[in-house]
């Protein structure tokens, strides 16, 4: 059986999964209790996670710059930080701070396609945007699940989540407005041909 992978990850209404500069802070400054206990119970289920380089070095980065108060260290956060892990790198290098996680050499979609035939549990990856946007056009993202938070960042943002990517149709296959104005849009993902 293969496993399921979902690509996850974060974006403004204008499809942007960062900023550079501005004062939203974490979450663009709109993270509710409803959306903090999903994210949790999400993080609760047995899983592996599956990082980018770049991605997984910004969690180690914001981690240890990071307060046992500030938002990074949301109960969710710490722990999806502690679910075994693998990174898809040629440049980490093991041993990684951080607990049952590996470093897995070579392209991320031989990686990821032996990863889904061997996991007895689901794949998630947190990000990582051009590493899941290569595992789409590859056909090995299941789920595509975006969380919109209610701002336009056309001024700020940065890193927008699907630039770049093939072209796709998708198929909503779950939806939820969490705190009464940010929506959590699950798509299975099909390459457009």
């Amino acid at each position: 059986m293969t496993a399921i992978y979902t690509f996850d990850v974060f974006a403004s209404l204008d499809g942007y999964g960062s900023q550079s500069g501005g004062d939203w802070g974490g979450y663009w400054g709109k993270q509710g209790p409803e959306l903090l206990d999903h994210r949790l119970a999400l993080y609760e289920l047995e899983q592996r996670m599956v990082f980018g380089a770049n991605t997984y070095r910004q969690f180690v980065r914001m981690l240890a710059s990071s307060t046992e108060e500030s938002d990074v260290r949301d109960p969710w956060v710490t722990r999806m930080w502690g679910l075994p892990a693998t990174v898809v790198s040629t440049t980490v290098e093991e041993p990684l701070d951080r607990p049952n996680a590996t470093v897995v050499s070579g392209d991320a979609i031989d990686v990821v396609a032996r990863l889904k035939e061997e996991s007895e549990v689901p794949l998630r990856s947190h990000g990582s945007l051009s590493m899941n946007r290569a595992l789409m056009a590859a056909g090995l993202v299941d789920r595509v699940q975006v969380t919109v938070f209610p701002v336009i960042t056309g001024q700020t943002g940065a890193e927008r989540i699907l630039q770049g990517a093939a072209d796709f149709d998708l198929e909503l296959i779950e939806s939820r407005t969490l705190d009464g104005d940010i929506q959590e849009l699950v798509y299975r993902p099909t390459l457009h041909v």
